[in-house]
């Protein structure tokens, strides 16, 4: 009896010890994915969620910690990491070191616990425009919805979620009436919205009895730096500038030149960094491209100056301003109030600027030296043996019509021939009849034929 009650406690040291080896096993191989948000809320912030989020569940790691420090921004990218946050399986914990303000006191309320930093602050989160001027009823009904949404999908009180947008929500004890609310750390805590002051991201981790983390630190790669600089307004205006100059540029040295090539790689840094931010769709990509083609139908096939070239410099402008903007098609309530008007500013600022420094400086780049370096300066000279095409004296005088229209080249038909021509009048409609007045270098001189 005595080996039996030695054996059943051997058995029962060495359980407990197997136990506590796989419990401390299972401690030291947790993982965490840890990332900052500390800047403004706005494309580069959902970008850089997205992707963290993205990584961290293919790591399939067993906590997010995200090291917040924002003063709030753009309403519609914070829905959009508020709801990835929801959405996702791993479990999300958010250290807000300093401030979490506005949006981002939305998306601190996404996260399944909140830790603070002695003297950080959360709330202040009714809706404003650039200029700091409350918006009217709809807007903070909106965020009030997405406040109490949030704070209930976690388990918070919703009501101190509401008091963040509404100064009209009564809260005894905490905040006086009349007043938005913005709970210190200490404050936080006490009406248990926060878990804890702390003083570290390792302490949050302590606190939550993750011992030894395997920790992988986002990091931003080469290609998020980029797009990051391209989408700034101040790129985006210039990048307008080198669109609408390159245009004017080529217009006036038609040909597939160095101009038009400079327009086509501007075009493609705006448009490409705001489309893999989900700003641009392929409707404003393509009202922009239509606009250019109304343009040029205008100046080279179109005459006058009327209905094609009016609705293509409309469109070049839309398409330029509404790829800037978040919207569904033209609904533009989801994103942020005053940017549509400002990113219209900003691409009518963009055209005025470029067609004045076209206008002054147009002459003296094409003059230029390092203009001059992308232009073929030889010369063929008729002493080195070169000579020009041979006059054809046969169809000088003969009649025929043009088959498009001379403005002042274009093609004409004689006795069942096209050949390129050049209209001496400056201008004949398709269809009239010519004449040709001379022949030099491959092209006819044609003129408008008189009736008698």
């Amino acid at each position: 009896m005595c080996k039996k009650k030695q054996t059943k406690k051997l058995f029962g040291l060495a359980s407990f010890f197997f136990g506590l080896l796989l419990v401390s096993f299972s401690v030291q191989a947790q993982q965490v994915y840890r990332f900052d948000l500390k800047e403004d809320i706005g494309p580069n912030a959902w970008r850089t969620v997205k992707n963290a989020f993205a990584q961290a569940e293919q790591a399939k790691v067993d906590l997010v910690l995200i090291e917040m420090n924002t003063f709030g921004g753009m309403v519609n990218f914070a829905d959009s990491i508020r709801v990835r946050i929801l959405d996702s399986s791993v479990k999300t914990v958010v250290f807000i070191n300093h401030n979490a303000a506005s949006a981002g006191a939305l998306i601190a309320l996404a996260t399944d616990r909140i830790y603070m930093s002695k003297g950080s602050s959360i709330g202040a989160a009714s809706v404003v425009d650039q200029s700091g001027q409350v918006l009217p009823e709809k807007h903070q009904s909106y965020m009030r919805g997405l406040m109490r949404a949030t704070a209930e999908a976690k388990g918070r009180d919703p009501k101190i979620a509401e008091a963040f947008v509404d100064p009209d929500v009564d809260l005894p004890h905490i905040k006086p009436a009349g007043k938005v609310l913005t709970l210190t750390s200490s404050e936080a805590v006490d009406v248990r919205l926060a878990e804890a002051e702390v003083a570290s991201a390792d302490a949050v981790l302590a606190a939550e009895g993750i011992r030894d983390p395997q920790i992988t630190v986002h990091r931003i790669t080469a290609i998020d730096r980029i797009i990051a600089f391209l989408i700034n307004p101040a790129v985006s205006g210039i990048l307008m500038l080198l669109i609408i100059g390159g245009i004017y540029f080529e217009l006036q040295t038609p040909g597939i030149g160095f101009a038009l090539v400079v327009a086509i790689i501007a075009a493609v840094l705006f448009f490409a960094p705001l489309y893999l931010q989900g700003l641009a769709d392929n409707w404003e990509i393509a009202l922009f491209i239509a606009g250019l083609v109304l343009i040029l139908l205008e100046l080279f096939v179109i005459p006058g100056f009327g209905v094609a070239g009016i609705l293509g410099i409309i469109c070049l402008v839309c398409g330029l301003a509404f790829s800037m903007v978040v919207n569904d098609y033209f609904d533009f309530s989801i994103g942020e109030p005053g940017m549509l008007f400002n990113s219209f500013l900003l691409v009518i600022a963009s055209m005025v600027v470029a067609t004045i420094v076209m206008v002054i400086f147009g002459k003296n780049l094409l003059r230029s030296r390092a203009f001059q370096r992308l232009v073929l300066q030889d010369e063929q000279r008729s002493q080195e043996g070169y000579t020009s095409s041979q006059k054809n004296s046969a169809i000088v005088d003969k009649e025929g019509k043009a088959k498009t229209v001379l403005r002042p080249s274009g093609k004409v038909e004689i006795e069942g021939k096209w050949y390129d021509a050049v209209a001496l009048d400056g201008f004949i409609d398709i269809g009239e009849d010519i004449y040709v007045e001379k022949h030099e270098n491959y092209n006819l001189f044609v003129r408008k034929k008189r009736t008698p």
